[in-house]
């Protein structure tokens, strides 16, 4: 491509939140499959206390080709400071941002925040999608006013958790449940609670990662994802299906053992797929999400059928991840997929530009 038309791509990896090393995983593929005839790529680290710097070894094995790059990358190097990250795009190019932040301060709307003030093009969602996308009791309470079916569940702050609380949610939810964080992802944080005593314990350490929680009913079903890639008419891939090597599809499955099992496409009927990718194109637009996002559901076969789970606003890229393999299965590969990604960005930046007076 020609270098008038260069797009210089910084990369933001590493973050505040729990989900640190999921994202320096994923940065390191994603990496690896730019093209560098297109892009100029800036990859900045950003540390556990939200330091951000240039991450030079990585530029420097980025320069030495993708077989150079390490399984993950490190957020070590010379302090930089956002606004002037941002200003060094040279003459005939232009700057867009990649953030592969996963969790809170990442994905949540505050580096997308930083971002829209900055007037940069950036990456999937904007600041309201990410917040409300991240938010799992939000989320759930929007996905409900959209009519989307979900499983029972319950949301809270710490300061209402009670013994009479946890009574009601006994109750309410039945047990076996499910305890998570409200703004979490990767399943960090996540806790099958069987009886009283350990839904107490669930519940102490989801208020370890956010000061909100959700309980939710454990439900009897499979489990069914779908990828949703676009801005005003999104798109939806076909469904995948994931066999957990776990009890569930916890942190260890998802980014270390690799035990779960992936089933692409989902063995469903036609119908069936065709009604649950409809449903995910309706909870991608119900949240505002953007650019991308992969909608998870549990599949109560012989019930309530497809019930949604959640949506992740930027989903993992390593290479055991449901979102890049179900596009590439639809004919879509990884560095195609990066490349619709960052034009969607920009135009989304050129349309808010559009739509918002100066």
């Amino acid at each position: 491509m020609a270098s008038e038309t260069r797009t210089h791509l910084v990369v933001l990896f590493g973050g505040r939140s729990a989900e640190h090393d999921v994202s320096c995983v994923t940065a390191a593929h994603v990496l690896a499959a730019i093209d560098p005839e297109r892009y100029r790529v800036t990859p900045i680290g950003i540390d556990r206390e939200g330091t951000w710097m240039l991450a030079e070894g990585a530029r420097a094995a980025l320069a030495a080709g993708p077989a150079a790059l390490p399984e993950r990358l490190e957020p070590v190097g010379d302090v930089v400071t956002p606004d002037a990250v941002l200003a060094t795009t040279a003459a005939g190019e232009r700057t867009v941002v990649l953030p592969l932040l996963h969790g809170p301060m990442g994905e949540d709307g505050t580096v997308q925040g930083l971002l829209e003030l900055a007037d940069v093009p950036y990456v999937g969602s904007g600041v309201l999608g990410s917040a409300v996308a991240m938010d799992k009791a939000v989320a759930k309470d929007l996905l409900a006013a959209h009519g989307i079916p979900q499983a029972r569940h319950r949301a809270f702050a710490e300061h209402q958790v009670t013994d009479a609380l946890l009574a009601e949610l006994i109750d309410d939810l039945g047990l076996p449940c499910f305890v998570k964080p409200a703004n979490m992802g990767s399943s960090v944080g996540v806790s099958k609670a069987r009886d009283l005593d350990g839904l107490r314990e669930a519940i102490a350490h989801a208020l370890t990662y956010d000061e909100w929680v959700v309980v939710e009913e454990a439900v009897i079903g499979r489990e069914i994802e779908v990828a949703v890639l676009g801005g005003i008419t999104p798109e939806a891939s076909g469904a995948g299906e994931i066999v957990p090597g776990a009890e569930f599809y916890d942190y260890e499955d998802k980014y270390v053992t690799d035990a779960a099992e992936l089933l692409i496409p989902a063995p469903l009927t036609a119908e069936q797929t065709e009604e649950v990718r409809a449903l995910a194109v309706r909870v991608f637009q119900a949240l505002r999400c953007d650019g991308l996002a992969r909608v998870d559901f549990f599949f109560e076969e012989g019930g309530r059928g497809f019930l949604c789970n959640e949506a992740n606003t930027m989903p993992g890229f390593t290479p055991i991840s449901m979102y890049p393999k179900l596009w590439q299965a639809a004919g879509l590969d990884y560095s195609e997929l990066i490349d619709r990604l960052v034009d969607l960005a920009v135009d989304r930046h050129t349309r808010r530009r559009r739509n918002t007076k100066h």
